[in-house]
């Protein structure tokens, strides 16, 4: 049940970034979520969209170096607290989290995403699977 997550390797320099968007607006890819995390020389763009297989090869076809990742999707409530509580039943089932990060609802004030990278995604989508938590599906991703 978990969703595909693109990876993005790009320079650290000024433009970058722009022209990574520039490919995705052209095509019509519309970024539920993104992450970027950089270092000196190079950056690394985490992207979350519907069809993320159409959304990797369009974008090696325009020369960008991209992959997927299985990743966690969580649905939470967008409170005060929902993250906290959502963290017990990580810790409870031991799943380490190697980064997250969030998207708000659409469609539903109430609700937030939280996508999580761990160490191996299906034996934390076991451990979770009797909690409770809704859990996305990249079925899910096209219709929030």
């Amino acid at each position: 049940m978990s969703i595909k997550q693109i990876s993005v390797f790009l320079e650290n320099r000024p433009g970058t970034l722009k022209k990574l968007t520039s490919v995705l607006a052209k095509n019509n890819i519309d970024m539920r979520a993104t992450s970027l995390a950089e270092t000196k020389d190079f950056g690394i763009a985490r992207i979350i969209v519907d069809d993320a297989y159409e959304a990797v090869n369009t974008l090696k076809e325009n020369d960008f170096v991209a992959s997927l990742t299985s990743v966690l999707g969580v649905e939470i409530p967008d409170e005060a607290g929902g993250l906290d509580k959502l963290l017990d039943y990580f810790a409870e089932a031991d799943v380490n989290i190697e980064y997250m990060y969030a998207f708000p609802s659409r469609s539903a004030a109430s609700q937030a995403y939280m996508i999580f990278r761990v160490a191996d995604t299906k034996a934390a989508e076991a451990k979770l699977a009797n909690t409770g938590l809704k859990l996305l599906s990249q079925e899910d991703i096209a219709n929030i």
